[in-house]
Order: structure tokens, then sequence, then C-alpha cells
């Protein structure tokens, strides 16, 4: 797909975090015209300094009302092209004392009504795009990460179906799938599971790379890493493989993820990829 990036407006959520801040960078390095969103202003001009091409910055709340008015405003006058759906946040822990209402109304919920709000300004346009950044976690249930899996299982739910609903129409749906991401929204309890587990973490400017990649090739999914994708495959396939790779990894999983973390993680409004899988299965075959 020919995408004309001297043409695009892109509107990036949670564009202060890491990997929102990578995908700014690689676009502004592409020409295209950006509008950055998220909580924290200062982040937000510190990296709209940073980029050589045109951007405005529009803080806001994705999970509130007005947050969404207001960015439904800033992409009316700038005939927005691209929505990144990028702002999410994670809990690791048990259920018991996952913050559920938070962590569904921004990695699900906010979405969902924002390019709601935002599809007729984007169907202005001959072509235009939705990327919804998801996680591997959309593909495979994890012990204390159940509420950040359900929201992302969702999401990557939600996107098949627009596909399929707008496949007539201007408005293509992308679903990108990250591996485990290094990001400061993840706290020390996460860096030391995946040390642990011996994952391979992703730079942020790899999903950035993956993203563009996925938008000019025009591809609906993409799912970043062989392994990874070949372990959502087998749990897609053969769960209960899955089921007992996992549990014989649950007291390294239990040993970290529910101690108390002794760092604290960026905002909220950060796209957060915490860990991987994939190790798993074959962690326990070697």
């Amino acid at each position: 797909m020919n995408i004309q990036w001297q043409q695009q407006v892109v509107l990036i959520t949670g564009a202060s975090g890491g990997i929102g801040s990578a995908i700014a960078k690689a676009l502004d390095k592409k020409g295209a015209r950006l509008i950055l969103a998220g909580r924290n202003e200062i982040k937000l001009n510190q990296l709209a300094n940073s980029l050589s091409g045109e951007a405005i910055v529009v803080t806001s709340d994705i999970t509130t009302p007005q947050g969404r008015e207001t960015l439904y405003r800033a992409c009316e006058g700038a005939s927005v092209s691209i929505l990144i759906n990028n702002a999410g946040s994670t809990h690791v822990g048990q259920f018991n004392t996952a913050p559920i209402e938070a962590l569904v109304n921004l990695n699900l919920t906010a979405p969902m009504l924002l390019t709601q709000r935002l599809i007729p300004l984007l169907a202005r346009r001959s072509h235009a795009h939705v990327v919804n950044v998801g996680s591997a976690f959309g593909s495979i249930g994890f012990a204390a990460h159940s509420t950040y899996c359900a929201t992302k299982f969702a999401l990557r739910g939600w996107t098949e179906s627009l596909q399929r609903e707008y496949h007539n129409s201007t408005i293509d749906f992308h679903y990108l799938a990250p591996r485990a991401t290094d990001t400061t929204l993840n706290d020390d309890r996460v860096v030391a599971l995946n040390n642990a587990l011996g994952n391979h973490v992703d730079h942020v400017d790899v999903v950035a790379k993956h993203l563009i990649n996925q938008l000019e090739k025009g591809k609906p999914r993409v799912a970043i890493g062989f392994a990874e994708r070949l372990f959502a495959k087998i749990n897609g396939l053969f769960p209960s493989i899955v089921d007992r790779a996992l549990a014989k990894k649950l007291p390294i999983i239990e040993k970290h993820a529910y101690s108390a973390p002794s760092t604290e993680g960026a905002s909220s409004t950060c796209n957060s990829q915490p860990l991987s899988a994939a190790s798993a299965l074959s962690n326990t075959s070697r």
C-alpha cells in the first residue's frame, strides 16, 4: 500500500509514553503531521519540541467525555487520517487487587468510544486507518495479568469485527501485538520476571518500526516475535499444552508478580507490554 506520509495527519494517544514517543518520532521522520495526545502536558511538549515536523499537543484524558471531545475538535480542525489507539496501562498481581474499572476504561472502553466519535472524520478522507495497539497477551491468558489480558483479548476481537464490518469502506482497521517491551511503565517486578523467564524484551523503536511497516503493507494483523506467534497458535489449537507449560512456571510468576513493587511505573497513558509468555513453553521443553 502506497501511503503518502506527507499527506497524513496522525493522532497518537498515549504519546508521552515510551511506545507512543517512539511511534511519534518514527512518523515524524516519515514526514507525517502529528497530533500528540496524553495526560502529561510537560512530556508532550518535550516530545513535540524534539520533532522536526509539525505537531499539535492536546492534553486530554480519553477516559472522560470531555477529553474525547477535546480530541475530536483538534482532529476536526486538522483533518485526521490515521488514529493510533496506543494509550493503555497494566496491572501485575493477584486478580483480587486489580483496578478493574480503571483498566477496562482506559484499555478498552476509551479507545472504542474515541474511535466511534472519530469515524465520521476519518470517513472524510479518501483513505484512513485505525491502529489498535494490543499485546501478545491479547491471545494468551497469563497468570497475574488477568484483567490486562481481558482488555487486550477484547481489543483484538473488537478490531477483527471492525475489519470485517468496514471491509467495503475507505477505513482500514489494524491490530498490532507487541511482545515484552522495555518501557518505563514496567516496574522492577516485571523486569525481574522477564529476566527469570528468559524473555526477549524489545526496544520501543522495534514496535514503531513494525507499526509503520504494517500500515505501509496494509496488514490487518501483526504480532511481533516468531516465538510469540507460535505460542499464540498453540494456545488457540491446543490450550491444554500451554496450561501445563505455564503451570510449571507459576511459582516463578507468583514470586515476582505478587510481591510489592519497589519502583513506581510511569503514567497510565503509556502503552504497556509487561512481559512475554513465549519462553514458558520453550524453557519447559529444554
